[in-house]
């Protein structure tokens, strides 16, 4: 996650089917889950019928490898939990459009505001949001415990929609700095709320790749944003029109919670053991209901029955490593520069002819999602701890790329494609690991009891150290050249995949009941 930061001039941060014919051997066992569809079995295998057993015998190996050929082609297992997922993701949508919108329309709203040329000013109106996400994202973990992950969701959209519409109405700088900061509070709780989520309610088996919806999610948020955008360069109002847009997700939001599911783990928590054992038959088949009652009632005996989980908690083992692992991992993502790259990119297109900021920006937002696309893919083949080190190291070969660019005497464009090369890679391989990966590890890390109040904890941090490089960025910039600043960066990714590598718990294939009973054994026998 990430988000546009406190500069002389608004940055866009990167900080988120197919389908088939099935043939008529494929026999479908319908299931109903919340919204009312019809879905085929978890599995879907190919069958015969007796005659064409009899007639036919291949290899037994062969049979094997065809049936297992077969459940890979087929295999939907993660299509019931989809919509729910995908509804959550709507946050994270709002979250990349409240990034893109302020990019351009923020010379429209100083002029009309009346505070153009204020740099202060202008970047008050940014940094009010990254105050109110903040605040957000403490309040987040406390507000889960109580409510679930579904009640807290239709409360977060009130801030939402009234910071929209009271940016939209502003006629004033205390109006719009009034209607950001109420945006910020709600995208601070979507920001923690959204991966507990997505972990809490997503089988083992998919939980990577339904959790990168939540980046494919803000990828699509920022591109939709700065398409919609476009006008604001010849309508000096338009930016009105992009917040009174930006209220209707949250609408949509609060109205698509209503049928999707709670989280089966805090259901159990709270005593409600048959809707619970509803929701897993309904989401993750008949045969996981009893292995997975078994697994929270085991944590739930070892943790106690007490929702409400303390702050004092964090400084006790395990989750006190838990805590550090996921403060370290916000501020190492953020000192790996994403911010601070995206600034320079629009100057890095500029060298090449490409003079409009809302195209770059554009190209930049593509690479990303297709970044976003790939980690979908390989977060759930390849796993979390490799992801998150091949990302920093991809990251640490751009930034070195770009140094080399400007410091060695190079042909004026073969050195501004290099570095345009350099950026897009350094965006893409933060796509593919550093930013879903850092989310989303957090939660599967965390112990039920304690999962809220780590991961608000975990975004605070993020928040502060997001506000820090965007205020220092520029002064760094002039004090030291862009090279050195870079060069900076590429070390801190470098440090930061040595981190993932000694620190980092693999969790790919594992069920987060699994995860922290291995996290507590360890912690009782004195292992790392």
């Amino acid at each position: 996650m990430w988000v546009a930061t406190v500069l002389h001039r608004p940055v866009v941060p990167v900080p988120l089917f197919f389908t088939s014919h099935l043939s008529p051997k494929v026999l479908l066992k319908p299931k109903t889950f919340r919204f009312g569809f019809l879905l085929p079995s978890l599995k879907l295998k190919a069958s015969a019928t007796k005659k064409q057993l009899q007639t036919q015998e291949p290899d037994n190996e062969d049979l094997h490898n065809q049936e297992k050929s077969d459940d890979q082609i087929f295999d939907l297992g993660w299509l019931p939990t989809f919509p729910h997922v995908l509804v959550a993701s709507m946050s994270n949508f709002l979250f990349g459009y409240h990034i893109g919108v302020m990019n351009g329309p923020i010379v429209s709203i100083a002029r009309e505001l009346g505070f153009e040329g204020d740099p202060i000013l202008e970047g008050l109106v940014v940094s009010i949001f990254i105050a109110g996400a903040f605040i957000g994202s403490l309040s987040c973990g406390s507000l889960v415990d109580k409510l679930g992950c579904r009640r807290t969701f239709q409360i977060d959209t009130i801030p939402l929609i009234l910071g929209a519409i009271v940016s939209a109405q502003a006629h004033s700088l205390n109006e719009i700095l009034l209607g950001r900061f109420l945006v910020g509070l709600g995208i601070g709780v979507n920001t923690v709320l959204v991966p507990i989520y997505i972990s809490e309610v997503a089988p083992t088996k998919y939980r990577g790749s339904l959790g990168t919806l939540s980046h494919i999610g803000t990828c699509l948020g920022i591109i939709f944003s700065l398409c919609l955008g476009i006008p604001a360069e010849h309508d000096p109002h338009w930016w009105r029109t992009m917040f009174y847009i930006a209220s209707m997700p949250g609408f949509l939001l609060a109205l698509g919670m209503q049928f999707t599911v709670e989280s089966p783990r805090w259901l159990c928590r709270v005593g409600d053991m048959k809707d619970a054992q509803t929701i897993i038959r309904n989401l993750w088949g008949d045969s996981e209901v009893d292995k997975a009652i078994e697994e929270f009632q085991s944590i739930i005996s070892n943790d106690g029955t007490d929702v409400n989980s303390r702050w004092m908690q964090l400084l006790e083992e395990p989750h006190s490593r838990v805590a550090f692992i996921g403060g370290a991992l916000f501020v190492l993502q953020q000192f790996a520069g994403i911010n601070g790259v995206l600034y320079f990119s629009s100057l890095i297109f500029q060298d090449v002819g490409i003079a409009s900021g809302a195209l770059a920006s554009l190209f930049v937002g593509l690479t990303n999602f297709a970044g976003a696309l790939c980690a979908s893919y390989l977060m759930d083949t390849q796993g979390r701890r490799r992801l998150l080190i091949g990302s920093y190291l991809g990251m640490a070969v751009s930034m070195f790329l770009i140094v080399f660019a400007i410091n060695y005497p190079l042909e004026e464009d073969f050195s501004h494609n290099l570095s345009i090369l350099g950026t897009l890679m350094y965006i893409f391989t933060f796509a593919i690991g550093a930013g879903p990966v850092t989310g989303l590890i957090i939660p599967e890390l965390s112990s039920s009891n304690t999962r809220g109040k780590i991961m608000s904890f975990s975004f605070s941090v993020h928040w502060v150290c997001n506000f820090l490089v965007g205020l220092l960025f520029l002064d760094l910039v002039e004090i030291f050249g862009v090279a050195s600043v870079y060069a900076g960066f590429g070390s801190v990714s470098v440090l930061s995949a040595i981190f993932a590598y000694y620190f980092q718990v693999e969790t790919k294939g594992r069920s987060l009941e699994e995860i922290e009973m291995s996290l507590n054994s360890n912690m009782r026998g004195g292992g790392r």
